[in-house]
């Protein structure tokens, strides 16, 4: 009777040994929010968020090749907490891709420098792509040379930690021009296109690594879907942001800025991509997430997640 009671112990004590083990275990992979084998591109969602302070951070996103942080595409606020909370190794994050200036996509940028900054041994050299300006926006190179250029906002911040250099390049924002390869080295490439965001120039981008893909929408509205689709075509992953519920469930001069679900549906199954996140969430959408998934998958039949910050999506088959 001592000896099988002891043995239920042991077994007791073993089992509760490996939920332990397994729950530290899952805490771990939560906090870097992934788990299982690394794909040659992901995507790290740092922001999921929109322009109004809900819970999630604004949006933002760490693009991972070869399972290293390399690329950062927007920097909304809330950016900066949110490398430490999933422990993001910049040592190499070198690239920046805005998708336009709005605050809620770039007003992280100078607290992901300062993080960079501040964790790096050897000189920084950032490249930061974005739309060129427009009435009422900067250029991305006036928007770096008003923070970070002499007698700029954050003068200091290229000599406070790592020496780092920040050069910018302007992309065209008209919707007739020509997509373009704005990365080509050891494999990685970048294309971009133009997008519509109502006045805000605004840009898409691609991203390719061996044989994964993902596609970055932007805030964009339905006029510049056909740029969009070309972009997109059979991508592996489509980031798509989706801040407003179809005609009328939204005010109507959110249309004029944003892409309704049923319209993304139908971009997402011209575009051939195989699988679809929704990122750029609002309350609205979230409360009728069921509603929305309804009305994308009349014309797409993928697969379908939305966001939340801390996901990590292999942007692979």
């Amino acid at each position: 009777m001592l000896v099988s009671l002891g043995n239920r112990i042991g077994l007791v004590v073993m089992l509760l040994g490996c939920f332990l083990v397994a729950s530290i275990t899952a805490t771990a992979q939560d906090k870097r929010g992934h788990s299982g084998k690394h794909s040659p591109l992901e995507v790290l969602v740092l922001g999921s968020g929109g322009p109004r302070p809900f819970g999630r951070a604004a949006t933002s996103y760490v693009v991972l090749v070869g399972g290293i942080p390399r690329i950062l595409v927007d920097a909304g606020p809330g950016a900066f907490l949110q490398l430490g909370k999933f422990d993001v190794d910049l040592d190499q994050l070198d690239t920046v891709l805005l998708t336009h200036l709005h605050i809620d996509h770039s007003g992280g940028l100078p607290g992901v420098f300062l993080a960079r900054g501040l964790e790096s041994e050897g000189p920084i050299r950032w490249k930061v792509f974005g739309p060129d300006g427009g009435p009422g926006f900067p250029s991305t190179t006036k928007f770096l040379h008003l923070l970070f250029d002499p007698g700029g906002a954050f003068e200091y911040q290229k000599t406070f930690g790592a020496e780092e250099s920040i050069t910018g390049v302007d992309l065209n924002t008209s919707l007739n021009s020509p997509e373009q390869v704005i990365v080509d080295t050891n494999g990685l490439r970048v294309r971009e296109i133009a997008t519509h965001h109502d006045d805000a120039p605004s840009v898409a981008y691609r991203i390719e690594y061996q044989k994964d893909s993902v596609t970055f929408s932007g805030d964009m509205d339905e006029s510049a879907l056909p740029n969009l689709e070309k972009l997109a075509q059979g991508s592996e992953l489509l980031v798509f942001h989706c801040a407003v519920l179809d005609p009328p469930g939204s005010p109507a001069e959110l249309y004029t800025l944003h892409t309704p679900p049923r319209k993304i549906g139908e971009a997402a199954h011209v575009a051939g991509v195989k699988r679809l996140l929704l990122s750029h969430i609002p309350p609205a959408v979230e409360e009728k997430e069921p509603e929305v998934l309804r009305s994308i998958r009349r014309s797409y039949q993928g697969p379908v997640e939305f966001a939340r910050d801390g996901m990590r999506v292999g942007a692979g088959p």
